[in-house]
């Protein structure tokens, strides 16, 4: 998502962790985690969602990080917690239901509360989570809050939340994740100022193994 909307050319190769792809040496001398995302980029290999976030917007486009040093500490506030209380809430959650993952699904239900509640009375006076303008911060974080309703948590509690899901939608060169098809478009106060362009015009060959 993050690539399209850079406006860049990437290839994408899907890894198959139901059939283990991902322990295969191939992949595992691209990640000794035998985990996914990876990004080929070039010489360069990057691993883990957020490290790939700040790779591509540091190399292709710098609007994407705050300006400040306090933004930019608060970008990682956010960074870290999708990568943590969201992956560990939200994520798990979507898991049982669509994959039956065992998992204790009242307590992942209950954290993913929490992480909707945290986000939504930070958005409730803002646009964008850091220094009002879309980052890296808000693309870490959207994926897994907007698929909420694959792990049957409901968003209607959350006005501030959808609003800034359907923010991220309006952002030039966004494509539509699997499973997001339909969903929140009912929700329409999105202010015409934000649809600005935001890619780079920057074209580069890459690759990426697994989502980005």
């Amino acid at each position: 998502m993050f690539l399209s909307m850079l406006g860049m050319d990437y290839e994408k190769r899907e890894v198959d962790l139901l059939a283990a792809e991902q322990l295969a040496p191939s992949f595992e001398s691209l990640n000794p985690l035998r985990q996914v995302p990876v990004l080929v980029d070039g010489d360069t290999v990057m691993r883990d969602s957020q490290a790939i976030l700040v790779y591509l917007a540091g190399t292709y486009g710098r609007q994407w990080l705050p300006a400040s040093p306090e933004g930019l500490g608060h970008a990682a506030e956010w960074l870290a917690f999708a990568g943590k209380e969201i992956a560990s809430s939200l994520q798990p959650a979507r898991l049982y239901h669509l994959t039956g993952e065992k998992i204790d699904i009242e307590t992942a239900a209950r954290a993913s509360e929490r992480v909707l509640f945290i986000l939504e009375v930070h958005l409730q006076n803002r646009l964008w989570l850091v220094e009002g303008l879309p980052s890296v911060a808000d693309i870490a974080c959207f994926p897994y809050v907007a698929l909420s309703h694959e792990a049957r948590i409901s968003l209607s509690a959350y006005p501030a939340v959808r609003a800034w899901i359907n923010r991220i939608r309006a952002l030039a060169g966004y494509i539509e994740m699997p499973g997001l098809e339909g969903q929140l478009n009912c929700h329409s106060d999105i202010p015409t100022d934000y649809h600005s362009c935001r890619q780079t015009g920057w074209r580069s060959p890459g690759r990426c193994c697994g989502q980005a």
